[in-house]
């Protein structure tokens, strides 16, 4: 079985974070960034609590950003010990520049375009200051990204395709360095100044994490505003399976099999503060909806149907109906 454990992780599955509003994080999302909304759904572990997925135009696997929105959970703090940033792929240089036209046209708070590892890069937030970037394709290579949503309101030139680098800031870098190669395989292959670029898998924007030293800021606490935890793709159960005996070996703690109906999952808190998620590319988000209607209604796995009426009580209904509008391209 060594031949599975030395299938490396592919790269980024998913990344899920904490919003104030799922409401106001839909909008921004689908009008703002023109990403689609392919699931609207529950958290399995807290179903008063909307788990909502924005991806690419099928919802692949290594596109999406999700989001919770906890009821009356306060605003997180930024800082040491946190999956800090958030960086999503455009297709080259040339779409940065669109993208600066269009956060300063609707106002969206941003640092304008600068360069690191090699890489164009545009960090911007939203109205919770989560941390964001978008980052170019342009010199890229590596794992490949997905499709822009079709019928969104982004030309496909410039459109979000899928998930770049995750930022991960810590105190403790020499620790996780080794808990990053030894444990997790991945391959150190930068560095500027406080910044280390890790790569797994075949490599580039896809399946990249940069880990930031920083024992000067406070410690994160986690709120809205901050990411919850990071997903990294494996192809099945069997990768997963064999994933936990690689944690197991070294003692890291991990929850064991878990089913989420979309994919199967292992969580493990991998250092203070930072949950990583193993995440199988299957079965996907078409199963139980068509593809025109994707994130239309409320979606819940077969172990939830018998509590549909009451989970709709819970959750308000949001209007996510895309199927009947038509998005005109914004050429800025």
């Amino acid at each position: 079985m060594e031949d599975f454990i030395m299938e490396h992780l592919k790269g980024i599955h998913h990344v899920t974070a904490i919003t104030s509003s799922a409401e106001k994080i839909y909008e921004f999302f689908t009008y703002v960034l023109g990403m689609r909304l392919v699931k609207k759904t529950v958290n399995q572990d807290d179903i008063q609590t909307y788990h909502l997925f924005f991806a690419d135009d099928e919802g692949n696997p290594g596109t999406d950003m999700t989001f919770f929105d906890f009821p009356g959970i306060p605003k997180g703090v930024h800082g040491t010990n946190e999956i800090a940033k958030t960086s999503f792929r455009v297709p080259s240089d040339e779409a940065l520049d669109y993208w600066v036209k269009r956060f300063d046209r609707l106002e969206v708070n941003h640092k304008g375009v600068k360069e690191q590892f090699g890489k164009k890069t545009l960090s911007f937030v939203d109205f919770d200051d989560q941390q964001y970037q978008l980052i170019s394709d342009e010199n890229n290579q590596g794992v490949a990204s997905g499709t822009p949503w079709q019928k969104g309101p982004i030309p496909s030139e410039y459109a979000i395709t899928g998930l770049g680098p995750i930022f991960v800031r810590v105190d403790n870098v020499d620790y996780f360095k080794e808990m990053m190669e030894k444990i997790l395989l991945f391959k150190e292959i930068g560095k500027e100044g406080s910044f280390r670029l890790f790569e797994a898998g075949e490599g580039g924007n896809g399946a990249q994490v940069i880990v930031e030293y920083n024992a000067i800021l406070p410690q994160a606490r986690q709120g809205y505003g901050t990411v919850h935890h990071t997903a990294f793709r494996v192809n099945d159960r069997a990768h997963l399976d064999e994933w936990m005996k690689q944690l197991q070996s070294f003692n890291v703690p991990n929850s064991g099999y878990v089913e989420r109906y979309y994919f199967g999952s292992l969580y493990s808190n991998v250092a203070p503060r930072i949950l990583f998620e193993f995440a199988t590319d299957g079965p996907g988000f078409m199963g139980d909806e068509p593809y025109e209607t994707l994130g239309e209604t409320l979606s819940l796995p077969p172990f939830f149907e018998s509590e549909r009426k009451e989970i709709e009580k819970q959750v308000r209904a949001i209007d996510t109906v895309r199927s009947t509008k038509e998005f005109e391209k914004e050429h800025e």
